[in-house]
């Protein structure tokens, strides 16, 4: 489990693409600091397993499906990611509950400029509309938001300076694409009101 605050900034090295997916070696100088081989990270989101690590880069892997339900597939060495190491039991909750798995992909459609804010609207698919609410949480690029807007084809998020200059956000231009994970607790609420509207044949 995640909570959407960014620990880290990483860049990617290299990508193996493979019939299966694909092996990822992410270079931080923090890769030995706190991470070991086995251990779960969120990349942009996604959450991945530790397969090597060294003093300045970690390795993992990434099956065919994420690369289909993600931006992954469409990453290029040299690129910038979000970094977030697990959350550990004795560690309080800063953001919200994030589970590094990614529900859709949402594209940048404006960037407006308020202050030292920028605010952020996203084109999003209609079938997750449900589960984002204005001042509801959102995860986008593995990065912990509040809705400020949303409607059945967008999602709009404003971004303070602190978030701008230590996550990727700050570099998105319209057309980019970012990973989406909805809010978990609001996903439980809609489906139990889908099966309550059921009946047993």
């Amino acid at each position: 489990m995640f909570t959407g605050i960014i620990t880290d900034q990483g860049y990617i090295r290299q990508i193996n693409k493979t019939a299966t997916g694909a092996q990822l070696v992410i270079q931080t100088t923090r890769a030995h600091q706190t991470r070991h081989v086995g251990d779960s990270i969120a990349v942009n989101g996604i959450c991945l397993t530790l397969t090597a690590v060294t003093d300045e880069a970690f390795t993992v892997v990434a099956m065919a499906e994420t690369l289909q339900r993600t931006t992954l597939g469409t990453w290029q060495t040299g690129m910038q990611v979000n970094l977030e190491a697990a959350l550990r039991a004795d560690q309080g909750l800063d953001g919200h509950i994030v589970q590094g798995h990614v529900d859709t992909t949402a594209t940048l459609r404006t960037s407006h400029t308020e202050g030292t804010a920028v605010r952020l609207t996203f084109d999003v698919s209609a079938d997750q509309a449900p589960y984002l609410v204005e001042k509801g949480a959102v995860a986008l690029d593995g990065v912990s938001l509040t809705v400020t807007a949303v409607t059945r084809q967008t999602v709009q998020v404003a971004l303070i300076p602190y978030t701008l200059a230590h996550t990727s956000l700050g570099h998105l231009q319209c057309g980019d694409q970012v990973n989406v994970e909805t809010d978990i607790l609001g996903k439980y609420v809609v489906r139990q009101y889908q099966l309550g509207g059921m009946t047993d044949d």
